[in-house]
């Protein structure tokens, strides 16, 4: 065999092994025994540690040096410029700090799982403060050629973003989104709040069929239920979870419809991709892009709430509401609550705005764990205008840090902004669209969806493959010209 064939056996191999892990991570979120952390805890850092030997073996570097990129095509180039990246960067960190790291994450997420459960912030500061020094000790690994240690750690979710570049984008869109904000909260419109019972099981069987509008293949995924909705797996075995709350419905309904957007994506790229560094989402940012795209500017337009609110009244028979107009206006009520998970499109991306500050500011130094609460309620405070009254609906409520993901929440903004590009796009090229909603049918949107940006999966860098999608280099614009052209008409703005 060549050289380049050598490496990508070896490449497959590995990413076989990731996808295992995975499955480890997965396990634990769904159906492991609680008793079981310390013993996955130990799984995981045996299998970070053959991840990292395999990442850092000496025989990449040299089936890398032995190959003439001018030879291979597009695919090809692409498949070494991701390999011989994660080669450098995982050379810069030591194998025991990778496997200390993925050791104590492990055992983080039951932790803070228990603390946020029981309202105890002291339960998790000393493991937060532990996971933030391996982290901070990671990114300085990282960043020995000089840089941002942010910006080191933010690579890995979206390659060649760095922490200035994306507070210049936030401040750019801080101002209207404030803007659009205090109009809303003045308007002195009131929107009806939901007061009705919604079985579970009913409710998971409606997620099912949610799922399915959207796209989403049974026959290589599966739903469960998780504290914290995510989406895992690749190719031929993706897995979403969703959660059940019997007197709000939408945190199921858009969560599964959240994560089926991240799953059609991983579901939708080219299986001769798979199981290789292509075969995966290209960065977090355009991830997000899928999953916001499918859960805002497609779950929550007038078109599929009014078939949403018939369905809702087929399966749970009258719950107050009079009619699909008034559905449609409580599915995008603004409110400044505590859960970003929840927040409408408004005050979102005031949440990640918040959660990026604070988290650049503690691998920077500037802020201690032990200050990090304070630090939260007051700023969250001065955002949203409301005290923060438990940890769990402060700097509890994400599972992000206790796992070790430092770097990961701006990309959730990042995908709102690639997302109004796409949605953008999307309008011009199907001019049927709301129809199709109507009749609760996203797959033609989630297919546009799926050629334009799913199957090229890491062929391309992230900025590039929304440019090459919408025909335009990415930017805020057409996420806050959308926000404001909805909200406003909802609000008589």
């Amino acid at each position: 065999m060549s050289p380049f064939d050598d490496l990508m056996a070896f490449a497959r191999e590995t990413a076989a092994l990731q996808q295992v892990a995975g499955r480890l991570s997965w396990d634990q979120e769904t159906v492991m025994p609680r008793g079981a952390a310390a013993q996955r805890a130990e799984e995981m850092a045996a299998m970070e540690a053959v991840l990292h030997a395999r990442a850092t073996d000496p025989r990449v570097a040299d089936w890398l040096a032995a190959i003439d990129p001018a030879a291979l095509d597009a695919a090809g180039r692409a498949q070494l410029r991701l390999i011989r990246r994660r080669h450098e960067r995982m050379k810069r960190v030591p194998a025991r700090l990778a496997a200390e790291i993925a050791r104590v994450t492990s055992l983080g997420q039951g932790i803070w799982a228990e603390a946020r459960e029981a309202d105890d912030p002291g339960a998790f500061l000393p493991t937060l403060a532990e996971i933030l020094r391996l982290k901070r000790e990671e990114a300085a690994a990282l960043a020995a050629t000089g840089g941002e240690l942010y910006d080191a750690l933010l690579d890995d979710y979206e390659p060649g973003a760095t922490g200035a570049g994306l507070a210049a984008m936030f401040a750019a869109l801080r101002p209207r989104l404030v803007a659009l904000r205090a109009a809303i909260l003045g308007s002195g419109r009131n929107v009806p709040v939901l007061a009705a019972r919604f079985p579970a099981e009913a409710q998971l069987r409606l997620a099912r069929e949610l799922a399915t509008a959207f796209g989403y293949d049974w026959q290589t995924g599966r739903l469960d239920l998780a504290v914290h909705p995510f989406s895992s797996g690749s190719g031929t075995d993706c897995r979403i979870t969703t959660r059940v709350c019997e007197t709000d419905p939408f945190s199921c309904i858009y969560s599964t419809i959240h994560e089926v957007g991240h799953a059609a994506y991983e579901q939708g790229v080219d299986r001769a991709f798979l199981l290789t560094p292509l075969g995966a989402g290209v960065s977090m940012g355009v991830h997000e892009s899928q999953s916001r795209i499918a859960e805002n500017q497609l779950g929550r337009s007038a078109a599929f709430t009014g078939w949403l609110f018939g369905r809702l009244r087929e399966v749970f028979g009258d719950f107050g509401l009079a009619d699909a107009g008034t559905f449609y206006a409580v599915v995008n009520r603004v409110t400044p609550g505590y859960i970003r998970t929840e927040a409408d499109e408004v005050h979102y991306n005031l949440h990640i705005l918040m959660r990026f500050d604070l988290e650049r500011a503690l691998i920077a130094g500037d802020l201690g764990t032990g200050d990090l609460e304070a630090a939260w309620n007051d700023r969250f405070l001065a955002d949203f205008g409301v005290a923060v009254d438990r940890p769990r609906h402060g700097f509890l409520q994400d599972v992000h840090w206790s796992v070790g993901l430092f770097g990961y929440f701006p990309t959730y903004t990042l995908g709102n902004v690639y997302a109004g590009c796409l949605h953008a796009a999307l309008r011009a090229d199907l001019p049927d669209l709301d129809d199709q909603l109507a009749r609760g049918d996203a797959r033609p949107a989630m297919a546009w969806l799926r050629e334009r940006v799913q199957r090229h999966g890491g062929l391309y860098q992230p900025a590039e493959t929304i440019a090459r999608a919408t025909g335009s280099a990415p930017g805020p614009g057409p996420l806050l010209d959308y926000l404001e052209a909805k909200f406003g008409a909802l609000y008589g703005l």
